[in-house]
């Protein structure tokens, strides 16, 4: 190439973008900006060359770059968030768009076909027609959305107008009544069946949004009654929850779920229990929970052994307060990058023979990331928790580490059952706990398959004699998730790198 000064590369580049040459106009342009890489003009017509040849990553690329170098370029951030726009990134889009006080919305519809209440449903919308749409009214608008509970896909959709300002209209895929057809129905309320569990749910009772949960498990070793009630407070800005759930499981202390492992200790736990809360939506960046519950357990069959002390079987009437806040940590929408942190605390006082005091703390930092600039194909999450007790708490507020649908604080090679008992994974006053997995789309339709690698790490602290585990524990695998009718299904399969045990658990939840 001839030996151009800036300026000239400037005025080549952009002349050969005119006409349509772009990959010319790219390395003249490229050749440009190495010459002086601090002039964002470069930037910017690197960024619509990229765009003209489809190529938006890169494009949005540039465009940040030109940013970085000159913040308060309205072209460059008008033109940024029009690709973010085009590509169904919104939060991305409004973010740059804010700046300028854009977009300005003439009217916001909702689109028909929704049963919902038309007012409790305006109430959970942030935004209002004449105004500018932000980020944060986008994002208190989600949460109220989520936090109705019937609206398992919500999107809001812009169409832009001649005159610069735009039309929103809310289309929501909508959980009414049993299900979306008999066979979605049958499918949700069975989907436990294999467990000899089923879960009758009835959603947004005429059109209130209060919706009736239920669980009934009549496996002999852990049979499990709940049910619940949860609706709307002040429109869609708060939202209360009531239920019951009374358990009779058995438990045989053992320090693995296969092979060759004597037991530390048997009991049978009969527990029931009274709960109510009420959580706030005011901010889509943060919320609380507020709550209380009362409890009574009482233990029979107890054979005591090294791994089952006297003094964690607390029995009698336990009440207890329960506080939640969950907040945005740090969020990068063109990176399509997540985090929020959680911290909640239950304070306890149970009136055994003496009586005690207890409180649960537990922290967690969750992540997420989509690394393509459009879909959901190797989303990447990553959760980091920890948790302690404080004072004398009974056997069943005992964190597990370890795979058993009544637990959350999952080690995906350590199953929590044997033989159908509870009791095989590890039990501890303290833990701290990452869980990283990736899921690839490998099938979408009606049935849709995703799969991914998983990798989790935990550690017990202040483990009870038996119970709980001595150093870090190491489990990787993989996991498979299926979705049909509405309904998720995950296979797991995980290798515990310290003893070389496999295990397979299947589980099923409520989805789309």
């Amino acid at each position: 190439m001839p030996a151009w000064t800036a300026e000239d590369a400037y005025d080549r580049g952009v002349a050969l973008a005119r006409i349509g040459r772009w990959e010319e106009a790219r390395a003249v342009l490229l050749q440009g900006w190495r010459l002086h890489p601090e002039d964002e003009r470069f930037a910017v017509e690197l960024g619509g060359v990229a765009f003209r040849q489809k190529r938006y990553a890169e494009a949005a690329a540039w465009l940040r770059r030109a940013l970085r170098l000159a913040p308060d370029d309205s072209y460059a951030t008008g033109f940024l968030a029009t690709i973010y726009f085009l590509q169904g990134n919104l939060d991305a889009a409004l973010k740059y768009w804010n700046r300028g006080g854009k977009p300005r919305l003439d009217s916001v519809r909702i689109e028909p076909g929704l049963r919902v209440d038309p007012v409790l449903l305006d109430s959970a919308i942030a935004f209002a027609p004449g105004s500018p749409l932000l980020l944060d009214d986008l994002r208190t608008t989600q949460a109220r959305l989520r936090g109705l509970e019937i609206f398992p896909v919500s999107t809001l959709r812009l169409n832009a107008r001649e005159d610069g300002r735009f039309d929103a209209s809310l289309a929501a895929t909508e959980r009414d009544g049993w299900g979306a057809g008999r066979a979605a129905a049958l499918v949700s309320t069975l989907r436990g069946v294999a467990y000899q569990t089923i879960y009758p749910e009835y959603f947004n009772i005429g059109g209130s949004a209060i919706n009736i949960t239920s669980l009934l498990r009549w496996d002999q070793q852990k049979r499990r009654l709940m049910a619940g009630v949860s609706g709307p407070l002040d429109g869609a800005r708060y939202r209360y929850r009531a239920g019951v759930d009374a358990r009779e499981e058995n438990w045989d202390l053992r320090r693995s779920f296969a092979g060759a492992a004597p037991s530390l200790g048997s009991l049978t736990l009969r527990r029931m229990a009274i709960s109510a809360e009420v959580t706030s939506f005011e901010s889509g960046t943060w919320q609380w929970t507020a709550g209380g519950e009362l409890s009574r357990r009482e233990y029979g069959g107890v054979a005591a052994g090294a791994g089952l002390p006297p003094d964690v079987l607390l029995g009698g009437y336990e009440l207890k307060s329960i506080a939640q806040m969950s907040r945005d940590v740090w969020r990068v929408p063109e990176r399509r990058f997540e985090s929020r942190v959680r911290v909640s605390s239950e304070t306890a006082r149970i009136w055994s023979a003496p009586a005690h005091a207890f409180e649960r703390l537990q922290g967690s930092l969750t992540t997420q990331w989509m690394p393509r600039m459009t879909g959901d194909d190797y989303a990447v999450h990553h959760q980091f928790s920890a948790g302690t007790i404080v004072g004398q708490a009974p056997f069943d507020e005992l964190y597990m580490l370890g795979m058993e649908r009544d637990n959350d604080l999952w080690m995906r090679a350590h199953v929590g059952t044997r033989d159908g008992r509870k009791g095989s994974a590890p039990l501890c006053r303290g833990y701290v706990l990452s869980n990283w997995d990736m899921d690839k789309n490998v099938y979408s339709g009606l049935l849709s398959v995703k799969l991914g690698p998983l990798l989790d790490t935990g550690k017990c602290s202040d483990s009870l004699p038996g119970l709980g585990t001595r150093g870090w524990l190491w489990d990787t695998g993989v996991q498979a998730k299926v979705r049909v009718l509405g309904v998720g299904f995950t296979v797991v399969y995980g290798k515990d790198l310290r003893t070389g045990n496999n295990a397979v658990y299947v589980t099923a939840e409520a989805g789309r």
